[in-house]
């Protein structure tokens, strides 16, 4: 299972060396790592994806509770939560399927943050599953490089999870 971790750091240099560090000596993965400042001054969230069932994701909690400089970490994994993702997306676009791609990107709200007569260069937000759906359905006319951000995610103060909602509303169309 992927868990989401909200780790919040002191800002200072080789905060991000020591937390790397002790995942390597235990052989952990990292699999998504976003690092920006926090809502104070002087503090950074870490938000990073990690495989491994609850029990190891625990022991790993307590380990980085020892390093120097981690205020807090929240396993957000089941907590209702908003996540985004960043992707740059360069794709050929000749002329011939620049409509279909046209049509996938405005499909996506995805936006051409450069354009040649025959590249496209793509920004695309989202939850990570749109993230994969939109890279799967433009893989089919040359991806040329991708650029993209780890997950970032915030718990959300209305409780409401909105998964679950979605989950609801497709069973409820599949009937």
């Amino acid at each position: 299972m992927k868990h989401t971790l909200s780790v919040l750091v002191e800002d200072e240099s080789g905060v991000l060396s020591r937390i790397s560090g002790l995942f390597a000596r235990r052989g952990f993965n990292i699999e998504s790592l976003a690092v920006g400042p926090a809502e104070r001054l002087g503090v950074s969230r870490i938000t990073m994806v990690v495989p491994g069932d609850n029990r190891t994701v625990e022991q790993l909690i307590k380990q980085l509770y020892k390093l120097v400089n981690i205020l807090k970490v929240s396993d957000v994994t089941n907590i209702p939560s908003v996540e985004r993702e960043l992707m740059l997306l360069k794709i050929h676009a000749s002329k011939q399927y620049r409509s279909d791609i046209l049509d996938i990107v405005h499909i996506f709200r995805a936006r051409i943050v450069d354009i040649s007569k025959t590249f496209l260069i793509l920004e695309v937000t989202g939850d990570p599953g749109k993230i994969v759906a939109i890279e799967q359905l433009l893989s089919q006319y040359g991806v040329v490089e991708i650029a993209r951000t780890g997950k970032i995610s915030l718990t959300r103060a209305s409780n409401v999870n909105t998964e679950s909602l979605r989950n609801d509303i497709n069973m409820q169309i599949l009937k």
